[in-house]
């Protein structure tokens, strides 16, 4: 595997001069490969694809407003305007067209910019993604705002932990809980942002659009998958023409970082075309 340096950049997204500055880091060489990550936000949670991926392509990874080293304490009005924030942050980094790997509420950016703006996409893959919320959705995401709102935000960490990685991964790695929950607590952006956030998987909705999109598409997920079920990733494919589906043995929510391996596997293969 080629170990590609890897460059960083911090991008004015305006809309005022120096108001959002996203940091972003980008790897290796290639067609462009941009990778969003989900509620969390962190460019770091793609650190087991970029350098199987930068084999390849030139990897982008970021962190969103508000959310690691980027310009703190800045909310998001949902998940049309974080697909906003990506868009600027392509036309900053020059970027027409890129291939985009959308995990989670990434997906649900990528679905927004596959329907605004299908010319700056070449390809689209949707990882643990939903077209919209049901009673399950909804439930779920409604605890946890009320366990970070009641409890604080190490409690509300701890589940959402124990919710997107399975117990044989995670049980051996918690060898000192407190090492492991203050390295989470750390990147916390803090409660205001986290719940506007949170109410940007509410809301998002798109099931009576995504027939329009046109971008070649893969819909991946886990089989074990807490807190966006498979039948979610079936969903997307059922409903995204010509959408291609992969559901995975295991991994959990978070199987980009469970399951890298036969992760990387499948989402390089259609990449690769």
């Amino acid at each position: 595997m080629v170990n590609a340096a890897t460059e960083t950049r911090r991008v004015d997204i305006g809309p005022e001069p120096g108001e959002v500055e996203i940091h972003a880091e980008i790897t290796g060489s290639g067609p462009p490969v941009l990778l969003v990550a989900g509620l969390g936000g962190r460019g770091a949670f793609w650190s087991e694809q970029v350098a199987a991926f930068a084999a390849d392509f030139t990897v982008i990874t970021f962190d969103h407003r508000g959310c690691g080293n980027s310009t703190p304490d800045k909310v998001v009005y949902g998940a049309e305007h974080m697909a906003k924030d990506v868009l600027a942050l392509m036309d900053g980094l020059g970027l027409e067209k890129v291939m985009l790997v959308g995990h989670s509420t990434g997906g649900a950016i990528g679905q927004h910019i596959a329907l605004s703006h299908p010319e700056r996409l070449e390809r689209l893959v949707l990882s643990c993604s939903w077209a919209g919320p049901d009673t399950y959705l909804t439930e779920l995401f409604r605890t946890r705002r009320e366990i970070l709102i009641s409890c604080g935000p190490l409690a509300y960490l701890t589940t959402g932990t124990y919710l997107a990685m399975p117990s044989r991964y995670l049980q051996p790695q918690m060898k000192s809980a407190r090492t492991f929950m203050e390295e989470r607590l750390a990147a916390f952006p803090g409660l205001e942002v986290e719940l506007s956030r949170i109410n940007a998987v509410y809301t998002h909705d798109l099931r009576s659009r995504l027939h329009e999109i046109t971008v070649p598409t893969f819909c991946i997920g886990a089989l074990d998958d807490q807190i966006t079920p498979p039948g979610f990733t079936r969903e997307l494919a059922r409903l995204i023409p010509d959408a291609s589906e992969h559901l995975l043995d295991h991994g959990g929510h978070f199987c980009p970082r469970v399951v890298t391996e036969v992760y990387n596997q499948a989402v390089l293969q259609f990449l690769k075309g």
